[in-house]
């Protein structure tokens, strides 16, 4: 009984490996910086990160218990990969936990700036997210904050495509960013 339950333990952590590489490789789509304008900044790509495990977290809640389980297993990895950044940059062990902690506030503050427009693809609110956590400087919204919000509701509606199985095997694919201004969603 025990070494069943290790070997499905292990292997769904297998699966929230696979997926949460799938995420950082897409947030380090170049053409998300060059052609949408987001920041190549660190917060520029924690962004990035953030948003596709988002769209993750909403194709993964249609999976009942089983999605639950693989997005926790995902956001623990991206816990430990933030902690492990932050160690990496230099963050001494004193300031690692208040940083982290800022950092779950942001987490779970875009879980809500981006989960409902998403949910409901709702390109207007999902703009105006987007525009304030990417661009908090500028008053007015870039235009290519549409284009990303255009490409951010195809991407959501593509993994929404992927079946169960794709998904354990960390084989999500997103569109390519290319194509992604001549969709419009309204």
């Amino acid at each position: 009984m025990i070494g069943g339950f290790v070997g499905k333990s292990r292997a769904a952590e297998r699966f929230a490996r696979h997926l949460y590489s799938a995420i950082v490789a897409q947030a380090r789509q170049p053409a998300l910086y060059r052609r949408f304008g987001v920041p190549d900044t660190m917060e520029g790509r924690f962004e990035m990160v953030v948003l596709f495990t988002i769209i993750l977290f909403l194709r993964l809640r249609r999976e009942g218990r089983e999605g639950q389980d693989l997005a926790q297993r995902v956001f623990n990895l991206f816990v430990t990969d933030m902690d492990m950044s932050l160690r990496e940059m230099g963050v001494g062990d004193l300031g690692v936990p208040k940083r982290m902690k800022d950092i779950g506030r942001s987490f779970y503050g875009r879980v809500d700036a981006y989960g409902k427009p998403l949910a409901d693809m709702d390109r207007s609110e999902l703009c105006e997210a987007l525009h304030r956590n990417l661009f908090p400087e500028e008053p007015e919204m870039p235009l290519l904050t549409t284009e990303l919000a255009d490409y951010v509701i195809q991407a959501s509606l593509s993994l929404n495509d992927v079946s169960v199985s794709e998904l354990k095997s960390g084989n999500i694919r997103f569109p390519e960013t290319a194509s992604a201004a001549t969709i419009r969603v309204n």
